[in-house]
């Protein structure tokens, strides 16, 4: 990690310059994939993932057997911990439902909305270096509690033709309707257009590499809806001398390890706590079975030493992370005034990993510093809202001057007729 003691807030932006992805120079070869797919379905799909997948694949679909023999290939305690986290998501996302609140806005004028599920979802669930089974947790408890009606998976095969059995199992207990073996730009393009097998979605939910990255802003442009803009996996840590170094250092890697183009960054109020953190780091690096990755992703990150808390607080809300880890004395009480972060982890014993499990909350988030205008995935994420508006004739006409003045000043003579007509005007305001 590249030290920096005290810069100057000019120059933050490039101390904090995240791994660039070249989307714009994927776009022409992703494009040719989402074409291909479209074009030719289900041909295309099995094409595709024979070339860059390695394995031919004669049904796209898991099967029901496959879904039985995936249980009882995992163990026990993992069932387990699946089962906890489960509830945990189900919980907190539960409670993020809004009833129906009907509001009288004036004498015979009545509004209301309410949530209505996203008919067609569909998850996308990386299988590459690390078979991201959590995700299937965060995506589908969410999207099973909004009622969404077909919730389609898609994540790329193994070497022999199966699907982590991890996946399969979270997926059956989290009420995923469908399962196909399909990864990639591929998997995106039969998500958004449909093929002879897998069904068209209306929204598309999941990480992935750039290639995924790229394909889902692309049918975002044609009328496919995608959870959020996404980049690579990051964290901030800001940590005064109450913090723990080898907790820090711990911090640091879990992020590191999710892939080369990740991104760490370590805020801190001394060079001794920094140097501490950063002999920790190299310490345990050393032990990791993904250092190599971890390694490499240490490379894009950096160690800034500010000069207070309030220095520490403009530099998080310029850096607006993905995650954000306050190891500090006053955690909650600096946490509140945190308005640019994903999500926020406060105090020494609640590591980022938890959040990215069990905890309850969502860990897909905005990253590459969307969080300054995305939330992360929600309950909201899988629903839409529809108002409601209902007027009594007495409302009618309490409100209706106030309209036909405002639509005649907009010379829509129209929208000022369908209030006249309604309040007995029988020559209207038309000719």
């Amino acid at each position: 990690m590249k030290l920096y003691s005290y810069p100057n807030k000019a120059d933050w932006p490039a101390i904090l310059e995240r791994p660039v992805m070249e989307v714009e120079s994927l776009e022409s070869i992703v494009q040719a994939v989402l074409d291909e797919v479209q074009q030719k379905g289900d041909e295309a799909l099995r094409a595709y993932t024979e070339r860059f997948d390695g394995v031919t694949i004669s049904d796209l679909q898991v099967s029901p057997a496959e879904l039985k023999e995936a249980e009882g290939l995992l163990s026990a305690s993992l069932k387990a911990a699946i089962q906890t986290a489960k509830a945990n998501i189900e919980r907190f996302h539960s409670w993020q439902a809004e009833p129906v609140q009907e509001v009288e806005t004036m004498p015979g004028v009545k509004c209301w909305r309410k949530s209505v599920a996203i008919e067609k979802v569909g998850l996308y669930i990386p299988g590459g270096t690390a078979p991201l089974f959590s995700t299937v947790l965060m995506l589908g408890v969410p999207a099973k509690l909004a009622g969404c009606r077909e919730i389609v998976l898609c994540t790329p095969p193994r070497k022999d033709g199966s699907v982590h059995p991890a996946i399969l199992y979270t997926a059956n207990q989290v009420g995923v309707t469908r399962i196909f073996k399909v990864g990639g730009a591929q998997a995106v393009a039969a998500l958004a257009y449909g093929t002879e097998t897998v069904p068209a979605v209306y929204k598309i939910f999941g990480p992935g590499n750039q290639f995924v990255t790229a394909a889902k802003q692309l049918v975002s442009r044609r009328g496919v809806a995608i959870d959020m803009p996404a980049g690579p996996s990051e964290v901030l840590v800001c940590a005064d001398d109450t913090a723990v170094p080898a907790f820090v250092a711990a911090d640091l890697l879990s992020q590191a390890e999710h892939g080369e183009d990740s991104q760490v960054v370590l805020v801190a109020f001394s060079e001794a706590f920094a140097d501490k953190v950063q002999d920790a780091v190299s310490g345990q690096l050393a032990l990791l079975p993904r250092r190599a990755i971890a390694a490499k992703a240490l490379e894009n990150s950096s160690a800034i030493i500010v000069r207070n808390r309030e220095e520490a607080l403009e530099l998080i809300n310029a850096y607006a992370p993905e995650h954000l880890i306050l190891s500090v004395e006053d955690a909650e009480k600096m946490g509140e005034k945190v308005i640019n972060a994903g999500s926020i982890f406060l105090g020494n014993y609640t590591p980022e990993s938890a959040g990215d499990y069990a905890s309850g909350t969502n860990h897909t988030l905005p990253t590459n510093g969307y969080a300054r205008m995305y939330s992360g995935v929600s309950l909201d994420s899988f629903i839409k809202k529809i108002t409601f508006q209902r007027l009594t004739r007495e409302g009618l006409q309490a409100l209706g001057p106030a309209v036909e003045e405002m639509a005649e000043a907009e010379e829509l003579m129209a929208h000022k007729q369908a209030v006249a007509i309604r309040l007995g005007d029988d020559k209207g305001v038309i000719g």
